[in-house]
């Protein structure tokens, strides 16, 4: 195979393909003419525990829902601690959304504390989950297959939530929900057919936490979470040598850094292991609104993206003699 040929060719797909099923602009039904035709109806205030959620619930909802993200762009929900204005948020909702699988272990006593008492919607049920060794891995939207899931759980929730209420907003979140459907659909095709167009032996990476397990699984990448690295606290010296160790007896393609961990550690990492970092992928939270992947499927896009461009040029490996330093 002609690497450096098809590599200009996925790379083109991904600047093109990607961006146009993200764009949505032939595949979704539900047109803006449409939506301003939509009788005013009742709004329901949706609270998601983190920010891929919430977008997707904006998404799938529209005008028919008021979304408040506990957890922001940028932000680690492992990490996170409620404040009384997020017990006050969960108070007044209509619906709790939460990604379960033990991804918020703080959702619970949140809830407790709010005197909530309304629906709550748990993203990622029925979907078939990956474990780990301390139990199921939460991180299951990094699989647009289950994204897909995730999107149909809220449409449901939504639907349950407005029926009786409003018929044209039934109506509504049913017909975005089925356009976001096809979106998801289109970008899992091109994610497929840009990853599938690399080598095998060349689609391993490096990351600072293991939250990639089902895009793995589902798209053939390699992602390798060194042991005593977790978003959570800083290695001490100790696990940090044995982290460097491990990246360059990997044999791994691309070191990249996750936008809710400090790249700090990681710039330290490709400099002591004598690797380059090949980019920030999007695990965790999306990005500020505005920003490259301020969206579940601009994220994704972004991620791919990233994944491919740094897997096919081979940016991991000996720094050059002229001195590049990592990004």
């Amino acid at each position: 195979m002609n690497f450096e040929v098809n590599r200009r060719d996925f790379q083109c797909r991904l600047l093109c393909g990607l961006t146009a099923a993200a764009a949505g602009t032939v595949l979704t039904p539900w047109s803006a003419a449409q939506a301003a035709e939509t009788p005013a109806g009742p709004v329901l205030k949706v609270v998601a525990t983190f920010s891929v959620l919430a977008d997707i619930a904006r998404e799938v909802g529209g005008p028919a829902v008021e979304v408040t993200a506990l957890v922001g762009p940028n932000a680690d929900a492992h990490v996170f601690e409620p404040t009384p204005s997020d017990v006050r948020r969960v108070a007044h909702a209509d619906l709790v959304i939460t990604n379960g699988l033990r991804f918020e272990g703080w959702i619970d006593r949140l809830i407790a504390a709010s005197g909530y008492r309304g629906p709550i919607v748990v993203a990622s049920r029925g979907i078939a989950t990956r474990q780990l060794s301390g139990g199921a891995d939460p991180h299951a939207w990094q699989s647009l297959a289950n994204g897909q899931r995730y999107a149909d759980n809220i449409r449901a929730a939504l639907v349950a939530a407005l029926a009786g209420k409003s018929p044209a907003r039934v109506a509504e979140v049913e017909a975005r929900a089925a356009a976001y459907q096809q979106r998801l659909a289109a970008l899992e095709r091109d994610t497929r057919a840009c990853i599938d167009a690399l080598p095998a032996e060349r689609r391993r990476v490096i990351t600072s936490h293991d939250a990639f397990g089902y895009f793995s699984a589902a798209y053939g990448v390699t992602f390798i979470a060194p042991r005593g690295w977790t978003t959570g606290s800083e290695p001490s010296a100790e696990a940090v040598a044995r982290i460097v160790r491990q990246a360059r007896e990997s044999k791994a393609s691309a070191l990249l850094v996750e936008n809710i961990s400090d790249p700090r550690l990681i710039e330290r990492i490709a400099r002591e292991a004598g690797l380059k970092v090949g980019g920030e992928l999007y695990s965790d939270a999306l990005s500020p609104p505005g920003t490259e992947a301020d969206t579940y499927v601009r994220m994704f896009e972004h991620n791919v993206r990233t994944l491919v461009e740094a897997m096919s040029v081979g940016v991991v490996g000996k720094a050059s003699e002229a001195g590049d330093k990592p990004r």
